[in-house]
Formats: C-alpha cells, structure tokens, sequence
C-alpha cells in the first residue's frame, strides 16, 4: 500500500500542475504569436519604465516571454518570512551598540560608528523605518517549496524594484496573459503588491510617526552619475502625478535654512521632511567631497527623517551571522528562531578564528572553507550587484585557495556562505531567424515585504550570479489560482 501524500506535498503539486500549466499553454500558442510577443513585450517594457542606464546609455532590461505562478499561500508564507526576517534585521543597530560580538561580525568604519552613536536615539529604537529587499532562492514549483526556500543576502538602503516590479508584472498581464488566456481560458493571474503604493504607504505612516504628516519627500540618489536603473525619476513623476509632494534629488541638492528659528532641509524652495536614500551612510559622511553639506545629513539622521535608517547601513552579507550563529539567538523570539533557522543561510564572515559549521559543530573556519568548496560560496561583504561572488563548485580549487588567503588579509570585508540550491527554470527564446527555443535560466527573487504586503522582484540569468547589473533579465512572478480543471 504506497504512502499518501501530505496536506502540504498536495498544495505543492498544486504549485507545480499551475507552472506547468503556464508553460504548456505558453507552447500551445501558434509560432506567429509567439515571434509577435517577442517584438511587443520590449516595447511596453520601455514604456513601463523597465531601462537601465549603463555608461550613460540607456538599454531596455530583457523581460523574459513566460511568467511564473504561485498561489496565493505561497504569497502568504513569503510575506510571513519576510516581514520575519526584516523585523530583525531592523534591531541590529542596538545589538551593535550593546554586544561587543556583534560589533566584530558587522565592523563600521570609526566614522560610521561615530555617526550612528552620535545619532541614533531612543526615538530611533521605538520607530524607525527600513524598506528592503531580500533576496533568495527558491523552487516555486517543489512540492516542499517551503523547504526551498533560502535567504541569500540583504538589501536595505536604495533598493532597486520599486519601479521594476510593478512594471514587469504589467507587461505580463497586458501582453502575455491575455494570449495565455485565449488557449487557456481557466488560467487566472493577477501581480503582487504594488511596490509603489506599498512603498509610499510607508514612507506616509513615517512621516506621521515623526510628526510631520502629508509632509514633503525627496527620493535622493547619485542623479548625475548615469548608470543603473532609472527609477527614483519615474517614482517621483508617479507620485507627482497622484498629487504627491514628492521630489528627485542628488544628496548635494539639500541646503541647511532657518525656520521659525529651527534649522529644515531644503532643496530649492521646498522643505523637505523625510528623504529616502540610495546613498550609504559611509558616503553621507564623505559627502563634501562631492560639494555637499554632511551637517544636512546629520540632522535628518537626528531627527529620524532618513528611510532606511541607520539599520540599513547594516545590510552587510555578514548580518546572517546574527542570524545563523547560536551565540546570538537570545537576540530573537522562539517564532522567529524557527523561521530564521529554516530560511537563512548558513553565513560566516571569513577570519581565522574558530566558529560552528552548518550542522551546529565547532570548526576551525579557514581549514573548514578549504575542505568545503563543492557546497560554499565566497562574497563581497559590503559590495552588491554580483560583484566578485565566488561559488565553490564553479572555480579550481588554486582560484578557491586563493580566494580564501584573500579574505583572511582582508578581516571583514568578505564572508563564507553555504551554497543555495540553485534551480533551472525554463523559458522560451525567440531567436534572430525566429526560431523558439527553450532555454534554462536560474533565477533569484527579491521579495520586498512592508505590513502592506510583498512584491516580488524575480531576475533571470543562465549564469548563476545572477543580477540585471549583470545583464540578466526580470521574470514576472505572478499570483494565481486554481480552478476545477488545474486539480
């Protein structure tokens, strides 16, 4: 008599019969419909803002033709574990100023450190805001997807999505879905979280939470340098739009004036009341060098009026330490414990010294590297984009040794990482000669969760560093449900 399957083993392949369902819809349309969604998906795509501006040239990002599915309780349990994960990522501030071993695992410069003791306050500690990202792997089609799904690294200050998401998803649905829906007519997809409206949401219940309600806010990021995506321009323009005060501004723009006898920030003759950043806070303190005024970014510090917070500056890859590391777990709840252990990737910060390795045991962290290529990665602790990522299995072992002495002159600036189960999804490729072919891309998803809700950022390589720095593509993750012939 064969073992019946669980409750959850049935919800997965539930999952797996509507990803499947996707793709074979996809290849039920007629070749002429599939050559005239290559053409028109690039050209919404611009449209909807989906460009990248690399050495001041802009280029159009590659949307792949197919998206994916989940359903609406995979969506659920993302928001759960994100928002999880989040929450403590936020308290990491305090645990730096409190535990001398959290400050060897994610080591300020002494500049920063002196900013954030200057500057964070017990106001900060009761209500401060971080919007972020989290990326991570995971099989969206397994039937124990939950136990896929692995946290990879944090990003906390300047995300990159906001736009991307909302508009890579309406091109699926403008474009592709309804060619789905005419050779499946059962199938029924909707996006995620609107990114922007959750974002703004949050940067208005902030502005509340400091006393400053409907008040104006500038999106701050290096404006003139001509490279990367081109988002904070269109977000201010859709808010503007909406009626907003919203502006886009490079951090040098922001002056010091006297209001009713209290210092405000200004840029040109507006007040500004908070300011989301795509700038450090390592560049804050080193900003006159660029013609600007670091007593501007003080006093927004200060007063709480900078998203994210200083609890940003620690998306370092090595705060998964904190999170993977026994010695820090008095830090959480029981709750958060359990989702953390589930989700989080093993991480190190790569020094000589002895630590515990992935099954708990203590081990001496060089040698433990050395002898664990085949399931380990090598990172940039600070660096993002894909930058220097070393996976183990995928370099000789001189490159892997190398690597390692590397990092051990260089305390702090690279971590260990045990290696994500990367999977291949497949999608279709139109060809210059028109020909279709299926290709495997591997993909990671960026889920950007706030007490709203989560969107979900999805990016295609067939390399497996995969990032649209790297000229990889976006792949729709869509929400779907099933109806009586998907079961």
């Amino acid at each position: 008599m064969s073992n019946p399957l669980s409750a959850a083993d049935e919800r997965g392949l539930k999952g797996l019969s509507l990803d499947s369902r996707l793709r074979r819809a996809f290849f039920d349309l007629p070749a002429s419909t599939i050559w005239e969604l290559a053409e028109a998906v690039p050209t919404r795509a611009r449209q909807a803002g989906l460009t990248y501006w690399r050495d001041g040239q802009e280029e159009v990002i590659n949307v792949l033709l197919r998206p994916t599915g989940i359903l609406a309780e995979q969506m659920n349990y993302f928001h759960t574990v994100s928002v999880t994960l989040l929450e403590a990522l936020k308290r990491v501030p305090d645990m730096f100023l409190d535990n001398p071993a959290v400050r060897d695992v994610v080591a300020l410069t002494p500049e920063e450190e002196a900013w954030l003791r200057e500057l964070w306050t017990p106001a900060h500690r009761n209500g401060h805001c971080v919007y972020g990202r989290l990326d991570a792997m995971i099989d969206f089609t397994s039937p124990t997807w939950k136990d896929t799904l692995a946290f990879v690294e944090p990003n906390l200050v300047g995300v990159g999505g906001i736009v991307l998401i909302p508009g890579v998803e309406q091109v699926m649905l403008d474009i592709i879905v309804p060619a789905l829906q005419r050779v499946a007519p059962d199938l029924h997809l909707e996006g995620t979280e609107d990114s922007r409206e959750a974002f703004l949401r949050e940067l208005m219940d902030h502005l509340e939470l400091i006393g400053r309600p409907g008040g104006a806010i500038a999106l701050c990021d290096y404006k003139y340098s001509g490279d990367g995506p081109a988002e904070f321009a269109a977000l201010a323009q859709y808010y503007t739009a909406r009626g907003h005060r919203v502006f886009y501004i490079d951090p040098t723009e922001l002056t010091l004036r006297d209001r009713n006898g209290e210092p405000e920030v200004f840029y040109e003759d507006h007040q500004i009341d908070l300011v989301y950043r795509d700038y450090e806070l390592r560049d804050f303190i080193n900003i006159a060098d660029e013609g600007g005024d670091p007593a501007v970014a003080r006093l927004l510090f200060r007063r709480n009026q900078v998203v994210s917070s200083m609890a940003g500056d620690f998306d370092h890859k090595s705060t998964f330490e904190l999170l993977t590391d026994s010695r820090f777990a008095h830090f959480f709840t029981p709750g958060e414990r359990q989702l953390l252990r589930r989700h989080v990737l093993w991480t190190r910060a790569l020094t000589a010294r002895k630590t515990t390795d992935p099954t708990g045991d203590e081990v001496d962290l060089p040698e433990f590297t050395r002898m664990n290529r085949d399931q380990l990665v090598i990172k940039p602790n600070r660096s993002y984009g894909g930058d220097r990522v070393m996976i183990g299995p995928s370099v000789s072992e001189a490159e892997w040794l190398d690597a390692i002495d590397h990092a051990l002159l260089e305390p702090g600036e690279w971590v260990v990482q045990r290696m994500a189960r990367m999977t291949a999804y497949e999608f279709p490729i139109v060809q210059p000669d028109r020909s279709i072919s299926v290709q495997p891309f591997y993909m990671v998803v960026g889920f950007a969760p706030t007490k709203y809700g989560t969107s979900i950022l999805g990016r295609a390589s067939q390399k497996q560093v995969v990032n649209v720095a790297q000229r990889g593509g976006m792949c729709a993750v869509l929400v779907g449900r099933h109806s009586e012939r998907l079961k």
